[in-house]
């Protein structure tokens, strides 16, 4: 672990980004739960509360992919203190909900929140690489990863309880003071929040509608046979998450016969698993290539999947699930840590931010169309083995693209070159056309694995 020991003190700018993330997120997972209860507790209608991850999903689908050219006009440093500071003052608004009448806050709040995070979040990705070295890149992904369980872990938890002792002001006071902290930590960050000035001059910028730009992301993804496959693989397995968020809990209570404390283990169980494999990832993560981190841990990752969700078939307990739970968790982060750090590589810094935008977007459609074929498909087989069939989608999912990944495409896992000369003349071209020809010479041949 002196791996990540040494990345956390030399690294001031990584560290305080990194707690940043940690405490938001922990934030966020407070909201996220305490709407969900408070809705529900408010209405008594399921509906009602399904309508709460309608408000958060729509409007990622269709915005974050263009909000993704405003993250690479501006500072990325400014546009996380800035939506950091609007999330919490948006949240405000919470302490007027009383009763069922104004239920109508709940949902104007969650669909600001999920507005903001269109910039929050791409701007935090794309800020990674110009803190770390590029040795060190798989180790700093992996670690965003962990943060993600243990807030995940830990806010969820905590959600729970402030809405259950102290309402909607507590709910609403835990965020705000979460997304102040956070706030000020980036501020503490001191590295450019720009790798490439020349994307920002006015030679650059000046008079180019912002649709143009969005264009060029597109064909900049169409043109790299590695964003091809990152953005494939984030198709299918956000309709499998989708699948799976839907679906877990019958499957859980129906299938396994859990009941809710059975469910509430196997959930709690995936959190630990997340952080335990997130360790060794950044402990060990640089010692493979990205590519034979991302392939290989989608493969392990779908057949750990496909044996949670098959096993019942022989033998219908809760026991192992909570042991398959845990297991997950290490190809989970290999795979997080592996194909976030290959978007990275593959893309200019100049554009990252669209194109981390249009990854945002797939996924919340994806889990949209999951969560649709979940609630339709399952009737159509009847039964136990109607929810065992949908729900092993993404298990397959994974293990197709871990498998393709590591034998036929096997994708570029080296860093794109990203100094002055060549982003100044990418840009040139891409806005004195409108948009960036498609160019499949970004991944050369030369640089494959093969």
């Amino acid at each position: 672990m002196r791996a990540i020991w040494r990345l956390l003190v030399e690294h001031r700018d990584y560290r305080a980004l990194l707690a940043a993330g940690l405490v938001s997120r922990t934030g966020d997972y407070v909201l996220t739960v305490g709407l969900m209860y408070l809705v529900y507790d408010l209405t008594g209608s399921t509906v009602a509360t399904a309508g709460m991850l309608v408000v958060s999903v729509v409007p990622q689908m269709l915005l974050a992919s263009p909000a993704g050219v405003l993250v690479d006009r501006w500072d990325r440093r400014r546009v996380l203190v800035v939506t950091l500071v609007a999330h919490a003052v948006t949240l405000l608004p919470l302490l007027a909900v009383h009763g069922g009448g104004t239920l109508w806050l709940l949902y104007a709040v969650a669909g600001v929140q999920a507005v903001l995070e269109l910039l929050s979040v791409p701007a935090e990705q794309a800020l990674v690489p110009l803190l770390v070295p590029p040795e060190r890149l798989v180790s700093a992904n992996a670690l965003n990863a962990q943060a993600g369980s243990v807030a995940r872990l830990v806010g969820a938890g905590l959600g729970g309880v402030a809405a259950a002792w102290g309402g909607i002001v507590a709910v609403t006071l835990v965020d705000v003071a979460s997304f102040v902290a956070a706030a000020t930590l980036v501020v503490l960050v001191r590295g450019a929040g720009r790798g490439n000035p020349v994307a920002l001059t006015e030679e650059v910028v000046g008079g180019v509608p912002w649709w143009h730009e969005w264009r060029a992301g597109l064909r900049i993804a169409a043109g790299s046979r590695t964003l091809r496959i990152l953005l494939a693989f984030t198709v299918v397995t956000a309709v499998g998450e989708g699948i799976m968020g839907t679906l877990f809990a019958p499957f859980v209570l129906d299938v396994l016969h859990g009941g809710p404390q059975g469910y509430g283990l196997v959930v709690g169980v995936q959190a630990i698993g997340g952080i335990a494999g997130g360790l060794l990832v950044a402990g060990y993560g640089d010692r493979l290539r990205p590519a034979r981190l991302f392939g290989w841990g989608a493969a392990v990752f779908g057949l750990v999947d496909l044996s949670l969700f098959l096993y019942p078939i022989a033998w219908a307990h809760v026991g192992p699930a909570v042991v398959l739970m845990i297991v997950v968790g290490l190809p989970g982060a290999a795979v997080v840590a592996g194909a976030t750090t290959l978007l990275q590589h593959a893309t200019l810094d100049a554009h990252r931010g669209r194109v981390l935008g249009t990854v945002l977007a797939l996924q919340s459609a994806g889990m949209l169309v999951g969560a649709a074929a979940a609630g339709l498909l399952p009737t159509l087989v009847g039964g136990t083995a109607g929810i065992i069939a949908v729900i092993a989608w993404q298990g397959v999912g994974y293990l197709l693209f871990g498998v393709l990944a590591s034998t036929v495409w096997v994708p570029d896992d080296q860093p794109r070159p990203d100094d002055e000369a060549s982003a100044a003349a990418e840009q040139r071209e891409e806005h004195r056309v409108g948009a960036v020809p498609v160019r499949p010479q970004l991944d050369g041949p030369g640089a494959l694995e093969r």
